[in-house]
């Protein structure tokens, strides 16, 4: 038997069992299809009119296939079936040393690369589940941007943040809010928003039990209990819990970065959002309080005010137990109260 006849049997062979799987998998997709038909949670396939693109490098792309559920969009059958299992609760994968949980195994092989570290960062020995991952880490220390923006001049670490930053110039939002109608640019920005409406809160703090919609935010708040503080200066010793706090002390301290100015009142900003939030104070404000006649830019205001005409506290020093309504006053009472402690 020759070399060339083995080679042609197991080709033969692995392209019949690719074409048994592939049916395979389209029919568990249409047998999810009848199965949550009927239920609240629907998820089914569903063509997209909009032509839909990707997020990543590969925006040209069509993603026509549609989670009812969540509404995040995929390119094929396959990606949508391993993404229903995360609604349907299938995550049969499990990792022997950390418990966490995988829908397919090719998810649990890539997740065995950061225990096993197989590609680990020689800079900070960070591990990353994929040799992709661990290029785009190391650009976090080489400060490489090889993707310019053609109308700015922007540049990114990734082939994705250009197709998205490209989005702002375009003006395009394909990804519609089948609740409110709000539109956004990105998938995963569509699938944050439908928290509002849902009221998921899918992320927890270990700590202290609090509940988040973002895993970030989560991350963020876990630094107040460990005292974390990753971002340093460069030029001091002076460390931050937060990226954004480093951007402004590198302005502020060395003349570090670019300053964002308000074209009306010339005020100026380190960062993008808070130039933002500032540019709705000249326009129109939309968010109305029900007990009073005042107007505010954004939800959170809104909400934040309203405690004014209620009696509930929510926020309660860990130390004493005395109660506040706003964040600001227990966060600034709680610092006293621990002083007197020590």
């Amino acid at each position: 038997m020759t070399k060339e006849f083995i080679f042609t049997r197991t080709h033969y062979a692995a392209k019949t069992e690719l074409q048994i799987i592939i049916c395979l998998v389209i029919s568990v997709i249409l047998k999810l299809h009848y199965v949550f038909a009927g239920s609240c949670s629907e998820l089914k396939i569903e063509p997209d009119s909009n032509n839909d693109i990707t997020e990543h490098s590969q925006d040209d792309k069509i993603r026509s296939y549609l989670c009812t559920v969540c509404h995040k969009r995929y390119r094929g059958p396959s990606g949508l079936y391993q993404h229903s299992k995360r609604h349907t609760g299938e995550n049969v994968y499990s990792c022997t040393q950390c418990d966490k949980r995988f829908s397919s195994q090719s998810g649990l092989y890539k997740h065995t690369n950061i225990h096993a570290g197989k590609y680990k960062c020689t800079e900070c020995g960070r591990c990353c589940h994929t040799p992709q991952y661990l290029d785009r880490h190391r650009r976090s220390h080489s400060g490489e941007k090889p993707f310019e923006c053609t109308v700015c001049s922007k540049r990114f670490t990734t082939s994705g943040d250009l197709v998205r930053h490209s989005r702002i110039h375009s003006g395009e939002k394909l990804y519609k809010c089948h609740v409110c109608e709000k539109t956004f640019s990105q998938s995963s920005s569509l699938h944050r928003h439908m928290r509002v409406h849902t009221g998921d809160k899918p992320y927890d703090c270990p700590f202290c039990g609090k509940l988040f919609k973002r895993n970030t935010h989560l991350k963020c708040h876990a630094r107040i209990h460990t005292g974390a503080k990753p971002y340093s200066c460069r030029h001091c010793s002076q460390r931050f819990t937060r990226r954004r706090q480093l951007k402004t002390h590198l302005l502020k301290s060395h003349n570090e970065g670019t300053w964002l100015t308000c074209n009306i009142c010339q005020k100026k900003f380190s960062n993008s959002g808070k130039l933002k939030q500032h540019l709705l104070r000249h326009g129109v404000k939309p968010y109305v309080c029900s007990q009073c006649p005042k107007h505010f830019c954004r939800v959170y205001e809104l909400k934040r005010h309203q405690l004014v005409h209620s009696d509930y506290k929510q926020f309660c020093c860990g130390l004493c137990s005395k109660d506040f309504k706003h964040k600001y006053y227990v966060v600034r009472h709680f610092k006293k109260c621990s002083a007197k402690l020590r």
